[in-house]
């Protein structure tokens, strides 16, 4: 899931830039020099009621449309939700005449559906069927000028998804394979259409599962990558701790490669161009009960989950601004090494980790200091647009 969701040989045809394409219509919005990215929801219309037409889009400059499906018979790509799909995409062509510095890219796959990915990455034929079927269903003639890239969120190469995933050690390399084969036929379609094309992918931010992507060989062939530096800790932790950490802590009983920092220099290390990482941020928080008062809840052992915004255990930003920080009993507290706050309510013994406009803040900034390509969040409709706010006013005029 690029969220409560969750990414060789170089093509030799011409690499497209990693940078925003310029629109030939001036927006009417500044554009920002680094990557604004938010994924969008297909199922946002429903309870949440949050629609197309609500994105910010004046503060992005890409949004990642999830998910499409991989159909599993055929091992193409199919719609999502045939019933909110076809005319959310409407809707976000008419956004982008709104706004013509915005890109859009159709997201496949998800922390759900990236079952099928082995199976369709094993061979050749299996990899040209696919990516073809993902060109024609959503950059050909029915949905134009829509989407200007894709983006494969599969969660995850070899190990690490759902149990009920396909996997095999081969995914290592074929993820590689497969990313050259969309990009030989995005090239493909530019030079029949005269349009650039990006090829983006959801790429995982722990040691375990990133061991399993060739990442210098599948970055030649990306626009960029990005990481999902949140979920470090959640549900399946049985001590509390802070989900999104950027650093380390001393105190921190877990791995210290389980933070955004070491995240990105695992990356950098591996030969990943800076410009290329994208810094995933989480526009939601998770959450333990059972927590006993000791340290304000934070590394302590919990006895279950509390009641989230749709889920156990997970939370909204703006439910949590709403509701819990500074009010009806919850506490806002500050881990100054991990740069990250947290919430803790002594009489409920409830713990949620989370991150707003400080935390944010710093991680635009450590963005701009490390030189990276820039944000990406999971996901619009968590957000009540101050955590946008926040990244867009650091990152908007560099």
């Amino acid at each position: 899931m690029a969220g409560c969701l969750s990414d060789s040989v170089q093509v030799p045809s011409a690499q497209p830039s990693p940078s925003v394409v310029p629109s030939p219509v001036p927006s009417p919005t500044p554009q920002a020099a680094k990557r604004i990215v938010g994924y969008y929801t297909s199922w946002s219309i429903y309870q949440r009621d949050f629609q197309v037409a609500d994105i910010p889009a004046d503060k992005l400059t890409h949004v990642n449309y999830a998910f499409a499906n991989v159909d599993g018979a055929t091992g193409e790509c199919i719609l999502g939700d045939k019933w909110s799909d076809d005319a959310n995409f409407r809707y976000l062509g008419d956004l982008k005449v709104k706004y013509p510095h915005l890109k859009a890219l159709i997201s496949v796959g998800g922390w759900t559906w990236s079952g099928q990915f082995s199976n369709m990455a094993l061979t050749e034929e299996s990899r040209r069927h696919f990516v073809a079927s993902c060109i024609e269903r959503f950059l050909g003639k029915r949905y134009e000028g829509i989407f200007d890239g894709i983006d494969i969120d599969w969660e995850f190469p070899v190990s690490g998804g759902l149990a009920k995933n396909a996997a095999r050690p081969e995914d290592k390399h074929n993820f590689t394979l497969l990313m050259i084969e969309f990009r030989r036929q995005l090239d493909a379609l530019s030079a029949q259409t005269g349009r650039q094309y990006l090829l983006t992918i959801a790429a995982p931010a722990g040691p375990s599962t990133y061991a399993n992507i060739e990442l210098k060989e599948i970055s030649r062939t990306l626009d960029w990558l990005n990481l999902m530096a949140y979920d470090f800790h959640g549900s399946w932790d049985k001590t509390t701790n802070l989900h999104a950490a950027l650093y380390a802590t001393v105190q921190d009983p877990g791995l210290a490669d389980l933070n955004g920092h070491a995240a990105v220099q695992a990356y950098l290390q591996a030969g990943v161009p800076a410009d290329k990482i994208v810094l995933g941020v989480p526009f939601y928080g998770r959450g333990w009960a059972g927590v006993p008062d000791v340290d304000h809840g934070l590394y302590q052992p919990t006895k279950g989950l509390p009641k989230g915004t749709w889920e156990q255990g997970a939370f909204d930003y703006k439910d949590l601004a709403k509701n819990y920080v500074d009010k009806n009993g919850y506490v806002r507290y500050w881990q100054e090494e991990a740069k990250a706050p947290w919430l803790y309510n002594s009489a409920k013994g409830v713990f949620i980790g989370y991150d707003d406009a400080e935390s944010l803040g710093i991680k635009a900034d450590y963005v701009v200091d490390q030189g990276l390509g820039g944000v990406m969040f999971w996901e619009l409709s968590a957000d009540d647009g101050t955590l946008l706010g926040a990244l867009y006013s650091r990152l908007g005029s560099q």
